[in-house]
């Protein structure tokens, strides 16, 4: 199993999700992909390798699609044949979901999101912004995506090199997959995970204006196009 964890700045967080994960999978393979950081997360970096982690370094920051991308093809390469699981190591992801959708994309084969029912103390921001999302993408595709923002997803080794051309830079990276699966008929399974939301997000590098735009702008792109809708 490869759990692939793309940061920016991170902070002490990231080396309490990646101890936690190596007490839980002990046999599991831990990447990091720093999108530029900058000298002042270099000891934290330092920190997860000695944890034993393989840490991948951009030299400025590029944007989470790029991360992403970056870490596809390393474990392409490095470990061929693997399942990849995408997580968010800021604590917003807890361990046995994070381990909840590794097991369930390597039984299933499938690309899996672990989705969040956005119960509970949810900052307002949040909980709008998923529900339109969500509307916007049931309508667009006929998928009934419960969340089409989550950082918790996983691949399966068939997909990478797939993964690797869908388009996106930035946060629109991860809905231009949705969209892009929806298109070619490609399954989508769900998992439901714990909400979790630390200090109001504030963790988050997410711009609420800019990169909402950057996520909204393929949606509205592929709901204008009613040709390019899935059967499926």
């Amino acid at each position: 199993m490869i759990i692939l964890l793309p940061v920016y700045q991170p902070g002490h967080g990231l080396v309490t999700t990646v101890t936690a994960l190596r007490d839980a999978a002990p046999g599991a393979h831990l990447v990091v992909v720093d999108d530029g950081s900058g000298p002042a997360s270099a000891q934290v970096l330092r920190d997860a390798e000695d944890l034993g982690c393989t840490v991948l370094r951009h030299e400025a920051n590029r944007g989470k699609g790029v991360a992403l991308k970056t870490g596809f093809r390393h474990v392409a390469t490095a470990h061929p044949g693997q399942a990849v699981v995408c997580a968010d190591p800021d604590g917003q992801h807890r361990v046995a979901d994070i381990l909840r959708v590794a097991e369930h994309v390597e039984v299933s084969g499938r690309m899996v999101l672990g989705v969040r029912r956005f119960e509970g103390r949810v900052p307002l921001r949040s909980r709008f912004g998923n529900a339109v999302t969500r509307l916007l993408f049931r309508a667009a595709t006929g998928r009934p995506v419960l969340d089409t923002q989550t950082g918790l997803r996983g691949y399966p080794a068939g997909l990478l090199d797939w993964l690797c051309r869908v388009p996106g830079e930035r946060f629109e990276y991860e809905m231009t997959v949705l969209l892009r699966a929806a298109r070619e008929g490609l399954p989508i399974e769900q998992t439901v995970i714990a909400t979790t939301y630390l200090g109001d997000n504030g963790s988050s590098h997410f711009s609420s204006l800019k990169d909402s735009a950057r996520v909204y702008r393929p949606l509205l792109r592929y709901a204008l196009a009613p040709s390019t809708r899935s059967r499926g």
